[in-house]
């Protein structure tokens, strides 16, 4: 009987595929290869419920000056990421949801900018050698441990930033909120400072118009 394919190999046929059916394009990205550590049943169960979920709702404001400072980051963040993002509906749509689910995941909307921007420059459908995918270049065997089993959903922009804010919301406290230690962490690169570094230099811009 033939060996089951690798989850990598199984990527790359997922990727191929769908490529060859013209339903969208491969860019390359630089994302590690993010180690798969064993998760407790009480873990996994608490990322998997923090995953689900239907679109995020509209966005409430408590007050017009948080609307007004929103609105203010929304139009900063936008005229920035032109360059990444020609299209304005495309921009508007993703740092929407930027902000929720950073929101929603207690992180800083800075670093997380400057993650997408050094994992994926902000491509959708970017895919590293690694086999990570999306804007915040989410390894597929995430979606096993803790989603439905669909790698091909990490390209869903919505369940991309979900999932990348979870994780790196979880590994950042596995760190005890050290930053450096959790980047590296995400990357696949705990210790070393080139990935780290980086990010955190993008956010140090970043944070020019945002936080």
């Amino acid at each position: 009987m033939a060996a089951e394919p690798s989850p990598q190999a199984l990527t790359r046929r997922l990727v191929l595929a769908t490529c060859a059916a013209g339903l969208w394009p491969v860019s390359p990205a630089m994302a590690g290869r993010q180690i798969e550590e064993p998760l407790s049943h009480a873990v996994r169960t608490a990322l998997s419920a923090a995953v689900a979920g239907s679109a995020p709702p509209a966005l409430i404001f408590t007050s017009a000056d948080e609307r007004q400072a929103h609105d203010r980051w929304l139009l900063a963040c936008s005229t920035r990421l032109t360059s990444y993002m020609p299209h304005p509906v495309e921009r508007q749509e993703f740092l929407q949801t930027l902000w929720y689910e950073t929101r929603r995941a207690g992180l800083s909307l800075s670093l997380v900018l400057g993650l997408v921007q050094v994992e994926s420059g902000f491509r959708k459908h970017a895919v590293s050698s690694a086999g990570a995918l999306g804007y915040m270049q989410i390894m597929p065997f995430w979606a096993r441990l803790i989603g439905d089993g669909d790698a091909g959903r990490l390209f869903h922009m919505q369940t991309n930033l979900r999932f990348g804010c979870v994780i790196l919301r979880y590994l950042l406290d596995r760190e005890a909120g050290d930053a450096f230690m959790g980047l590296g962490r995400y990357n696949g690169s705990r210790g070393q400072a080139a990935y780290p570094n980086a990010v955190m230099a993008a956010q140090r811009a970043w944070r020019q118009v945002v936080d």
